[in-house]
């Protein structure tokens, strides 16, 4: 912390950059040292005494939520290894099928508090750090809450909108498109909106800001904006682009129109920005409910992490014969769920089609098969009946999903005695449809 005025001081810097303090010593000390601007150390100390309680519980979130995910993926301790798809899918990473399909509109909203790796975490939790008190306290903590979330949002939709399967082009399409739809997080979209915040904050209020406030925010960013869009386009493919630029964009828009809470105005805050504060609280621990309703979905096995190759005639049996039952378990779910059973003729087509293993597994597909026509047969009885559903078809599936309960006992069992002989991998316990 300056000495002087009690901004936030990177790492490496020698001088404040808000007040030009120097940070071993006083300025007067260093020869050739231009005196400090004593109109931006009142400035500074009247903006940046206030709290920000916020960006503390925003980064004890993030950290909390990363925590929780390596320890479902149980990887050992790794800086840079990914965590799988079967742990950040269920967290809820953005995932352009989920919300096509199965209209996860969660997945929106839940990505800006996750994150990928350590690496990723430790490197958006240090930028939370250094970026997060500046807006805070220059904007409340309400205005920053929405700030947060509603720049964070912006990000997961512009990401979501430039997944283009089979689209090719030069550097700079692929800089911001990509061409796979795959999990996607981060609090970076959400991160880059606070700088935007922060440059047109600058820009905006150049004539009554202090120039130690001039130089640190508005143009001054801009190296630092120009350097991270750099690494992103140096990095493409890696780096989620249309995220940060989705998110810098609607930050810069969002501080056209919102004003900041100057020097010795009163700190009793307008109800209007307390209410949607407390509006986007909700919707961000809305979402997380939402995840842990569809925590233990099944993934479809194509999106399960694998080896690169399989070399083993049982293993690439196994494979083929875990997709098709994969894909009749999401069908399943999404009939009895959801009610509906566009899904389940294809899934019956994948059954029949996958391999035989051993007597015990073709029993268990096959039983699988009959849940998916009873699954049927009882969603073409909810929709010919007009009104509530019959009570034929509720004591059907309630006798459904009893028959689904003791089937998934033998089918985890299998799993973790003959499945696992296979060589891929064992796979996690599924839960009947609640």
């Amino acid at each position: 912390m300056c000495s002087s005025c009690g901004s936030i001081i990177g790492a490496g810097q020698t001088e404040c950059a808000v007040c030009g303090a120097s940070v071993s010593g006083p300025a007067s000390s260093r020869p050739g040292a231009p005196p400090v601007d004593n109109e931006t150390v009142r400035f500074a100390r009247a903006v940046l005494d206030r709290p920000y309680k916020f960006t503390i519980i925003l980064l004890a979130v993030n950290v909390f939520i990363f925590i929780l995910m390596w320890q479902t993926s149980g990887n050992s301790f790794s800086m840079v290894t990914p965590l799988p798809n079967e742990v950040l899918i269920p967290f809820g990473a953005k995932l352009n099928h989920y919300i096509q399909s199965r209209h996860e509109w969660w997945r929106f909203i839940t990505p800006m508090f996750l994150h990928i790796n350590l690496l990723h975490l430790l490197v958006n939790m240090y930028s939370l750090w250094i970026v997060g008190p500046y807006v805070e306290k220059l904007y409340g903590s309400a205005k920053f809450v929405l700030f947060w979330v509603i720049t964070g949002i912006a990000g997961v939709v512009a990401s979501y909108l430039t997944v283009r399967p089979g689209i090719s082009g030069g550097p700079l399409v692929r800089f911001i498109f990509k061409s796979v739809d795959e999990p996607s997080a981060g609090a970076s979209g959400a991160l880059f909106g606070l700088v935007g915040v922060l440059f047109v904050f600058g820009i905006k209020y150049r004539r009554e800001l202090p120039e130690g406030f001039k130089r640190a925010f508005g143009t001054g960013l801009l190296p630092m904006i120009l350097m991270n869009l750099f690494i992103g386009y140096v990095m493409r493919g890696f780096i989620d682009n249309a995220a940060h630029l989705g998110g810098l964009v609607s930050g810069a828009a969002l501080a056209l129109v919102i004003d900041y809470r100057r020097p010795g105005e009163k700190s009793g805050m307008a109800m209007a920005w307390r209410v949607l504060q407390v509006a986007a609280l909700i919707l961000v621990v809305f979402s997380f409910a939402m995840t842990v309703k569809r925590f233990r979905d099944p993934l479809p096995a194509s999106l399960i992490n694998q080896p690169e190759q399989i070399t083993d005639p049982n293993t690439q049996k196994f494979v083929a014969w875990a997709k098709g039952m994969n894909a009749a378990q999401e069908a399943f779910y999404q009939a009895v769920k959801d009610r509906d059973a566009s899904k389940i003729d294809d899934a019956v087509k994948a059954l029949e089609s996958a391999p035989a293993l051993d007597p015990k597994a073709d029993d268990l597909r096959e039983r699988m098969r009959a849940f998916l026509l009873r699954a049927k047969e009882i969603s073409a009885g909810d929709e010919e009946s007009a009104g509530s559903v019959p009570k034929k078809s509720q004591a059907g599936l309630h006798q459904l999903t009893e028959d689904f309960v003791a089937w998934s006992k033998e089918y985890n069992q299998w799993l973790k005695t003959n499945g696992k002989n296979y060589g891929l991998f064992e796979a996690e316990e599924t839960e009947p449809p609640k």
